[in-house]
């Protein structure tokens, strides 16, 4: 079994930042908290910035300049969580539950040199095991870390859930718990689609293909993370009630069952000429947007090519549109976009399920923009204001029985 100090299995929690928003939210974690210590766990936390805090960091940075450094940048937002670590803290050590707080520097999780979109390369968790076999609950800054330059790192939108998974990892822990202001993984979103249903568990691969196409419940990287070190994650909801979703290895649904529909919005288009591929690689590379969160879809043809970028984590992007504008007048700049994805193994087994998927979108009044498939994913892209009812529509044509 797992062993903290003395023994004791080791639980990983992680609380998103709507678990965290105020004061009393904090409260109601640290109860939370202080519940799983005295059942017998030792117990590592791992904390969100407080409800839309980065967000509003993000504003202020922008306030300043259009294209901030994306290093000052990470030592901007990388407070947010800094501030949630140490109120949890404190509330714990009110209730009379020992507690002390870390970064992620300090907590051991060492990433890449990317800044605003780093990786976790390594875990070396030596202060907080001392600090668990000293009897304390540790409390650990999600989202951030320290490179092998002694850089201080973000890991992008959703990292905090690759922070706990990655200590999980490391710390051999039972389980590794992610709560949230929703009880689990839903077919769909449920402010979007109420007749959405939860799962009760889903692949590895299911999860990330869900997370990558928009689903905001988990991590994508956190999900990759999980799978390659075979850790469960449980989804619960912070409120507690029934219901949660597994994430773990388990065998494949049948080929085409679509599993779920998830979406995003705030992506921009970028139609290139043919020839011109190489040039707007070269212009995104000038402003590194490697490192700031380009979107991976691209759609290519013989008269051309379009790429998809995500402004979810690109911060320099007015930067990008003045150099495409500059260097490269030919690029169709497409923005307002969106995308809705069905996912399920197998999903393009045949030709149905794209066949319907571009039905389904279209009856919904949706002009398709473009497409891309893969082994466990159809994705259309779209106006932006279409999206909800285009999900409404995948989700009521091609999400089945469970």
């Amino acid at each position: 079994m797992p062993e903290g100090g003395g023994g004791v299995a080791i639980i990983v929690q992680k609380y998103g930042g709507s678990s965290v928003a105020d004061v009393e939210r904090i409260g109601t974690v640290a109860d939370r908290v202080a519940a799983t210590k005295a059942a017998g766990r030792d117990v590592v936390v791992v904390v969100s910035a407080m409800g839309d805090t980065t967000d509003e960091l993000l504003a202020l940075a922008r306030r300043i300049s259009p294209n901030p450094s994306r290093r000052e940048l990470d030592m901007l937002l990388s407070a947010g969580e800094r501030i949630s670590m140490a109120l949890l803290s404190m509330a714990l050590n009110e209730r009379g539950v020992p507690a002390v707080s870390f970064t992620g520097s300090q907590s051991g999780i060492m990433t890449s040199d990317a800044h605003t979109n780093a990786r976790i390369v390594e875990v070396r968790p030596f202060r907080v095991q001392d600090e668990l076999r000293n009897g304390r609950v540790v409390i650990v800054a999600g989202y951030q870390g320290v490179s092998y330059k002694r850089e201080v790192t973000t890991l992008g939108r959703g990292g905090s859930d690759t922070t706990a998974v990655a200590l999980a990892a490391a710390l051999d822990a039972e389980a590794c718990e992610i709560y949230s202001d929703v009880a689990g993984v839903f077919t769909a979103d449920p402010r979007v689609v109420p007749e959405a249903r939860r799962l009760a568990e889903i692949s590895y691969e299911e999860m990330q293909e869900l997370a990558e196409a928009g689903a905001r419940v988990l991590n994508a990287q956190a999900v990759e993370f999980a799978k390659d070190r075979g850790i469960a994650i449980y989804a619960r909801a912070t409120t507690g009630g029934d219901g949660e979703t597994v994430v773990r290895r388990h065998p494949p649904r049948a080929p085409g069952r679509v599993v779920g529909v998830a979406s995003e919005t705030g992506l921009v288009l970028l139609r290139l000429p043919r020839g011109e591929l190489g040039e707007l690689v070269a212009a995104l590379e000038r402003l590194d947007s490697r490192a700031a969160g380009g979107k991976q879809l691209r759609f290519d043809g013989p008269l051309g090519a379009s790429l998809v970028l995500s402004l979810e984590n690109l911060h320099g992007y007015p930067a990008l549109r003045h150099d495409l504008d500059v260097h490269l007048p030919g690029v169709s700049v497409v923005e307002g976009v969106g995308a809705v994805s069905a996912i399920g193994a197998g999903i393009n087994a045949s030709f149905h399920n794209v066949r319907e998927a571009a039905r389904l979108v279209g009856e919904s009044g949706a002009d398709v923009l473009g497409l891309a498939t893969s082994s466990f994913r159809i994705s259309l892209l779209l106006e932006e204001a279409r999206v909800p009812d285009a999900v409404r529509a995948l989700h009521r044509g091609l999400v089945g029985e469970l």
